[in-house]
């Protein structure tokens, strides 16, 4: 008999942070070189400014981002990933990859194809 492994809290912990509505967003337009609020809002496209600025808060909070105000007139405000931040990188480079080959676009039946069959079926039909 095999044993159940429970799932470590760490992994279910990262799984939460990144995970959380918009903080992939967030963290993906901070990659691309999004650093202002106004840029990191036009980058995601249906976010409110209500909850922008709570997950910007929650990215700070968690030291994925760092929030600098600069000395100009007006004031400005930019949001830098932390060190902790860009090491995320990878791992949501990979969801990415992931998500372009499992998961189609609204008004298409499967990801990256066009067409209404998954792989699996294919194999299966092939293989029968």
């Amino acid at each position: 008999m095999t044993a159940i492994h429970p799932v470590c809290t760490r992994f279910h912990t990262a799984i939460e942070l990144i995970g959380t509505r918009w903080t992939g967003a967030v963290l993906r337009a901070l990659f691309t070189g999004q650093h202002r609020y106004a840029q990191i809002k036009a980058a995601i496209p249906g976010v409110s400014d209500t909850m922008l600025a709570q997950r910007l808060r929650a990215l700070q909070d968690d030291e994925l981002i760092e929030r600098r105000v600069l000395a100009t007139t007006p004031v400005q405000v930019e949001y830098h990933l932390t060190e902790r931040g860009r090491e995320l990188e990878p791992v949501l480079a990979s969801v990415i990859a992931w998500s372009h080959k499992w998961i189609p676009l609204p008004g298409e039946t499967e990801a990256g194809t066009g067409t209404g069959t998954s792989p699996e079926a294919r194999t299966r039909t092939n293989t029968a």
